[in-house]
């Protein structure tokens, strides 16, 4: 019997190289696009759109694009999250540490050394489950399973999205690891 290859990770060479450029943009993709500039921008890769995704925000409709390992959340028609998948999601830059697919608790250490060099409580929270985010980033770092491991999928948002987190984004965005 054959093994289902769901847990195959992309190494960092084989996958896409992003910057994050907090609340602005994650590599090509910028907060506010519409869905056609998205599917230009992702040499046209097309996303598949689907019924409004939660009861308190109907206008938030969800995207995927499959194949670059990205599930994407506009708001009235503009681009408002970027979950980048662990396995087969580009990798992305911040300050030179990479952000996703990596073991949980190293990245949340980089978050917490970073958050020490910044104001006090203005920089790290935390959503439920433990999961870190930083407030000057503009990122949430969920996890995914990958096997018998979990491993980072960062979510990103743009800066009105920090005034509620939990609940900007439909609930099933978050992982309940």
């Amino acid at each position: 019997m054959a093994m289902f290859k769901w847990w195959n990770r992309l190494a960092d060479d084989e996958r896409r190289q992003w910057t994050l450029d907090p609340f602005v943009s994650v590599g090509p993709l910028r907060f506010g696009m519409s869905p056609g500039e998205v599917s230009a921008v992702l040499s046209g890769v097309t996303a598949e759109f689907c019924c409004p995704a939660t009861e308190s925000l109907s206008t938030i409709v969800q995207g995927d694009s499959p194949e670059p390992g990205l599930k994407l959340y506009y708001w009235e028609e503009r681009l408002s999250g970027i979950v980048v998948d662990a396995l087969r999601g580009p990798q992305v830059f911040v300050d030179g540490v990479a952000l996703v697919g990596r073991v949980p608790s190293d990245l949340e250490k980089w978050m917490v050394d970073r958050a020490e060099t910044r104001e006090p409580d203005s920089e790290l929270i935390y959503m439920g489950a433990g999961i870190p985010g930083s407030d000057s980033l503009g990122v949430v770092i969920d996890v995914q399973r990958a096997g018998d491991h979990l491993l980072t999928r960062p979510v990103f948002v743009p800066s009105e999205a920090m005034d509620d987190l939990s609940h900007f984004l439909p609930r099933d965005t978050w992982s309940r690891y």
